[in-house]
């Protein structure tokens, strides 16, 4: 499980363009990216699966194109549980707070690309601790133990 790409900016709703590395400030988000600020949806992810299977359905989609900050590979986003802790890199660590999300208006990367993945797979997250992150990281997830009690009732789809 690791980073394979990290984007961001300065608008929401907009497609993200790649950067070199972040920093992620707690309870914040990621420095200069449009959705960080004092909420539940400070970091997105998707998974690179997710956007391998858009390209093979015919879609010209790559990296940040729909608006996720992390682009991950080895990781089924839809299946882990909200309040999983994410561990990126040395020390910054996210706990995950929504899985999906509901559009209530066709975005522009709806618009542009045709469709968009984020709803049915993006997760979010908040920043508990922060840190340094670029693509190549590796990822480790830490599932608490009152969220395996409770599987149905965490997961949140839309």
């Amino acid at each position: 499980m690791k980073v394979e790409s990290i984007a961001i900016s300065a608008e929401k709703g907009i497609r993200k363009i790649p950067v070199d590395s972040v920093v992620l400030v707690r309870n914040h988000g990621i420095k200069g990216d449009a959705h960080a600020g004092p909420w539940h949806r400070q970091v997105s992810f998707l998974a690179t699966e997710a956007i391998e299977r858009v390209k093979k359905a015919g879609l010209n989609v790559g990296f940040g194109d729909f608006a996720e900050n992390i682009a991950t590979s080895g990781i089924d986003w839809p299946s882990i549980l909200v309040g999983t802790r994410v561990r990126l890199g040395r020390s910054a660590l996210l706990e995950i707070t929504q899985i999906g999300k509901r559009c209530h208006t066709k975005c522009d990367i709806f618009k542009v690309v045709g469709d968009c993945v984020m709803p049915r797979e993006g997760v979010f997250a908040r920043v508990l601790v922060g840190g340094r992150i670029t693509p190549g990281d590796r990822i480790q997830l830490i599932i608490l133990p009152e969220n395996n009690q409770n599987r149905a009732v965490s997961r949140q789809t839309f």
